[in-house]
């Protein structure tokens, strides 16, 4: 109670302050009209706004900044609990009767300079009140969605509303019942946004957040991810995506009186602009890019020569497929398979690997699509791994009735999609997280709950086009090349021993009358120790 008599008095605090020694700026707001404003540590900016209707029942001003963090206060003086720090913040301010006027303050808490962009919006009674149930936070309203990332996944936080409340008035109790009046009635949508790929710049964040900071503009510009419930806790789990720009956004809907009001949006790159261990400037490293290129040349090899230099081709495949885990490993395996091939000439076991390879990198794709985010997929480990395998190895079935059809089309798709692989070590496409998600998956135990979209641009659907033209123009031309030859090159050792038995048994064969190895050697060494005889003229004998 004593926070909420403290509400009522906020307007009166900037007439009852005492000076500060910092220098203060105003900045005039509009009701829905964003404002850029910058500030340097020694500022204190107060935010006012004038004109109030008399509908509206509160406001909130929300703050956004690119990477530095910025406070948002109700008072001159930031202290806990009312105030808070962070790079997307945003108060809640209710409203007394006859109030026309509000004020609030944004100041630099780290020391620099600070610039960003802010709006007022307003909400009348009818509307839910984003956070008002909060018990977690240190707001007693809290409109604020909180984020945490890490390599594998971006989470976010927010805390639950209340229902509508006219000026003046009692808030309706929280969790006093669960009636159809109370606040269990509400609704919560998660939306998704991207920022153009491949663009950090600040301008490219604050058009994308002016777009989707109210409810109207999160509908016609966002994706809706899910739909919580009030029974649900207020956490949605994504995947993360380093260096590329994410908004999230939660619309807090009331089914009864057909109303809606928009938490504060929060945004993320997955990556750091001031540190260097995740710093987005260094995402791209010369070591990576020099790999990926690599690997890329060595694609661009397999996709169109991969089957008829088969000693190559199969170990560069299985070099790749097996790359997510150890690099080790995949040189280990690629040369077990070939010797297998070179000594004993069966290519059954090339061919059910390479059916693998096909069926991994095929089952990465089907889950990549949006039937990767269904609730069957996502709330259960067994179905989906179970499913992933079964793709995966229904494969292979079709390459042993087929398999230099097989093995021609894995060495176009597989190897132009290393090109596209090399081609994200340069310029980012989404195309990337076709494999990668399924290796988080794997490796994180909690992945699973995560949404993985991935923004769909212009860049991917270029590289769509390359990795389609690249694997059809492979598989085509292997096709015409090996229409008229052998399923699959010989083996070089059973040729070897056919060879040697060849030249054994055929006395008019002239290898026949070589002599061995072993012999031709000593040979050479002794013409280079024994003693040349001076030159002179040699007359053969005449019979």
């Amino acid at each position: 109670m004593c926070r909420w008599i403290w509400y009522l008095l906020l307007p009166l605090l900037p007439l009852t302050a005492p000076a500060q020694a910092q220098e203060e700026n105003r900045v005039v707001f509009l009701l829905g009209t964003f404002q850029n404003v910058s500030f340097s540590h020694n500022e204190t900016v107060q935010a006012v706004v004038s004109r109030i209707p008399p509908e509206v029942a509160f406001i909130t001003l929300q703050f956004h900044t690119q990477h530095r963090n910025a406070t948002l206060s109700y008072s001159r003086m930031p202290s806990l609990g009312f105030s808070l720090t962070a790079v997307d913040s945003g108060l809640l301010s209710p409203l007394v009767p006859s109030q026309t006027t509000l004020s609030l303050f944004l100041l630099s808490p780290d020391g620099g300079a600070v610039a960003g962009t802010g709006v007022i919006l307003p909400y009348t009674s009818d509307d839910p009140v984003p956070g008002a149930c909060n018990l977690e936070f240190n707001l007693d309203i809290d409109p604020n969605i909180y984020l945490h990332y890490n390599l594998y996944e971006t989470t976010i936080r927010f805390a639950p509303a209340n229902i509508g409340y006219a000026r003046g008035a009692t808030p309706p109790a929280c969790d006093v019942s669960t009636g159809g009046d109370t606040r269990w009635r509400l609704r919560y949508d998660v939306y998704q946004s991207f920022l153009p790929e491949n663009d950090l710049s600040e301008r490219s964040l604050f058009s994308s957040i002016q777009a989707v900071a109210d409810v109207r503009g999160v509908a016609k510009n966002a994706k809706l991810v899910l739909t919580l419930s009030s029974d649900d806790t207020t956490v949605a789990v994504f995947s993360s995506i380093p260096g590329q720009g994410v908004i999230y956004s939660v619309v807090v809907r009331d089914p009864v009186a057909n109303t809606s009001a928009s938490y504060v949006p929060v945004h993320t790159y997955a990556c750091s602009f001031t540190s260097t261990l995740d710093g987005c400037a260094t995402l791209g490293k010369i070591s990576t890019k020099v790999f990926f290129t690599i690997a890329g040349l060595a694609g661009l090899f397999v996709c169109f020569f991969g089957h008829r230099f088969f000693k190559c081709g199969e170990e560069l495949l299985f070099f790749g497929f097996r790359l997510s885990l150890t690099a080790v490993i995949g040189v280990l395996g690629g040369v077990v398979l070939v010797m297998s091939w070179w000594r004993f000439g069966s290519v059954m076991a090339c061919v059910v690997v390479v059916g693998l390879m096909l069926g991994f990198l095929l089952a990465s794709t089907v889950f990549f699509t949006p039937l990767g985010d269904l609730d069957v997929f996502r709330t259960s480990d067994a179905v989906f791994w179970v499913t992933f395998c079964c793709i995966v190895v229904v494969v292979p079935l079709f390459f042993v009735r087929w398999p230099r059809e097989g093995n021609i089309t894995t060495c176009g798709i597989v190897g132009a999609y290393a090109v596209v692989l090399a081609v994200n070590a340069y310029v980012y496409t989404s195309l990337s997280y076709i494999t990668l998600n399924i290796l988080k998956r794997f490796l994180n135990n909690n992945f699973s709950a995560a949404f993985t979209d991935v923004p769909f641009q212009t860049i991917d659907f270029v590289m769509i086009t390359v990795w389609v033209v690249l694997g059809v123009s492979g598989v085509v031309l292997q096709l015409h090349r090996e229409r008229s030859r052998p399923f699959f090159p010989p083996s070089p050792y059973l040729m070897w021993r056919q060879e040697r038995e060849r030249r054994k048994t055929n006395v008019l064969d002239p290898s026949h009358h070589v002599p061995s190895l072993p012999g031709r050697l000593m040979a050479r060494v002794q013409q280079l120790t024994r003693r040349r005889e001076p030159a002179g003229e040699h007359t053969p004998l005449l019979l």
